[in-house]
């Protein structure tokens, strides 16, 4: 797998299973303040962030021809088609990355399936509960490898291939019966990101001219998932941002519209499988290592 950064911090890797089905790498890394990477190589490459990703943290695979894209937790990179990924802050990076690389994954995502915009623009933001918690359990074998987990790690990289497959499979079903214009997309991500609070569905059908059914079918179409699904994704990004830079979790509850701190609990916790409480901590931790080694190796004038 090939990741080459233009302008960028420094990564490690803390933990690695290898196997001819997938390769699980435990990425740790201190991202510089704005930069440029890419991603890609011969096989396919799963990327689930842990930590919330820089600010405007973006990317295209093809950046002379279209404009780079909002990343979401999970980024998949295709055989081929390597990702040029941009962002502007600087935060420290964890991420499980997966690269499967069996025969099955091979002749899916390298010969079989073709990589339309659609397609592609789908593959920046994998909403998908199961492939999250798959990676997650392929990250816990690749911290404590045990017998048989050579059967296990090729058991999940099939799992991770059929239902990739079945995701952008049914992206372009939905799309033949027409998506929604980049215009009306537009529109919805600006009203996103100019308001925590979640808007409702005849909300977004009126900022888009169209009726809830219309709106519906065509960002299914557009982008793969529910317009529910999208708003709750965006919803848990915003969460996990404020949870970074506020310390009541009831202030971040109340600013993107849950009912109660239980409330933001739960759904954050099936999401991330951390309580808002632990994730915040976490993020604290590394900010505070991250401060703690600039510190150390700041030269004496």
């Amino acid at each position: 797998m090939d990741q080459t950064p233009a302008r960028s911090g420094r990564s490690r890797a803390v933990a690695d299973l290898s196997f001819s089905s997938a390769e699980v790498t435990m990425v740790h890394g201190n991202l510089g303040r704005g930069g440029e990477a890419q991603m890609g190589g011969d096989h396919a490459v799963l990327d689930l962030c842990v930590t919330p990703r820089p600010a405007n943290a973006r990317g295209s695979f093809a950046p002379d021809r279209q404009p780079f894209a909002a990343l979401g937790d999970i980024v998949f990179v295709p055989p081929g088609h390597p990702l040029q990924v941009r962002w502007d802050g600087q935060e420290p990076q964890h991420s499980i990355r997966c690269e499967l690389r069996g025969r099955l994954a091979r002749h899916r995502f390298g010969e079989r399936m073709e990589w339309t915009p659609p397609r592609l623009f789908a593959a920046l933001d994998i909403p998908s509960q199961t492939v999250r918690l798959l990676l997650r359990r392929l990250a816990e074998e690749a911290r404590t490898p045990r017998r048989d987990s050579k059967l296990l790690v090729g058991s999940i990289a099939t799992q991770l291939t059929i239902e990739l497959c079945r995701h952008f499979e049914e992206i372009v079903e939905e799309t033949v019966h027409g998506g929604l214009a980049p215009w009306r997309l537009r529109v919805i991500d600006e009203r996103l990101e100019r308001d925590a609070m979640p808007p409702s569905l005849e909300e977004l059908a009126a900022l888009c001219s169209l009726s809830v059914r219309q709106l519906t079918r065509g960002f299914l179409g557009s982008r793969g998932c529910t317009v529910g699904q999208y708003v709750h994704h965006h919803r848990l990004e915003t969460v996990k941002r404020l949870l970074a830079t506020q310390e009541s979790i009831k202030q971040v509850a109340d600013a993107v519209g849950f009912a109660s701190t239980s409330s933001l609990a739960y759904a954050f916790r099936r999401a991330t499988g951390l309580t808002p409480r632990q994730y915040q901590q976490r993020i604290w931790r590394s900010q505070e290592a991250s401060q703690s080694t600039r510190v150390a190796v700041t030269p004496v004038r």
